[in-house]
């Protein structure tokens, strides 16, 4: 396990009921209503939260690759990602597809940058080991 030598930020949340309940940060930024995936009932899932922060993170860790190889990241730069909830034989877990887009970017460029942010997000890294991830340039 790495060794944490400073804590920059810590997001805290309260959720109430699970799946069919709400979750809020403590500063009162966050206060979504959650259902189960594929509910017709308002509100998200942790499965979408959860692609929606590791896309974000991707990005910065793209950007900050992207600095170190003096390469501007392109402002239209987006990362869909898919996360299924899956399960097999009774046992739930996760699957995840980061599709990374970087218009303007040679190829071998992009794929270098997407492949850096695989390496170095705290996200990816969480998951490395633990789950199927493909990352594709597209």
């Amino acid at each position: 396990m790495t060794r944490i030598d400073k804590v920059l930020y810590t997001g805290k949340t309260h959720t109430t009921g699970g799946r069919d309940s709400a979750s809020r940060s403590s500063d009162g930024r966050l206060n979504v209503r959650l259902s189960a995936p594929g509910s017709t009932d308002g509100g998200t899932n942790p499965e979408q939260l959860f692609a929606a922060g590791w896309s974000a993170c991707f990005i910065g860790a793209m950007g900050l690759a992207a600095t170190k190889m003096k390469v501007a990241l392109p402002v239209d730069t987006a990362v869909d990602a898919a996360v299924d909830l899956c399960t097999t034989e009774g046992a739930y877990f996760l699957q995840a597809r980061l599709n990374v887009s970087l218009p303007g970017v040679a190829r071998e460029v992009a794929e270098a940058l997407a492949r850096i942010a695989h390496e170095t997000c705290p996200y990816s890294k969480m998951t490395r080991g633990n789950i199927e991830v493909v990352i594709s340039v597209i």
